[in-house]
């Protein structure tokens, strides 16, 4: 499994999110609790996919310079 674009995908941060979300209510947790928490990793979600995007460009670039 390749992880580096498991962790850069959308689809896997509104995974994360709606299972969060789920266990959350499912536990009893407040609708305040429950938005923070689902806002919380969202936020991680889009760093966690901005870090491996620009790091896949940073490789990319070093690898073009090494062609020339």
């Amino acid at each position: 499994m390749d992880w580096k674009r498991k962790l850069a995908s959308r689809k896997f941060w509104a995974l994360v999110a709606a299972l969060g979300t789920s266990v959350l209510v499912a536990g009893g947790a407040g609708a305040d609790t429950v938005t923070q928490i689902t806002r919380i990793i969202g936020a991680v979600g889009a760093c966690v996919a901005y870090i491996l995007a620009e790091a896949h460009v940073d490789v990319s670039r070093g690898q073009s310079d090494r062609i020339e």
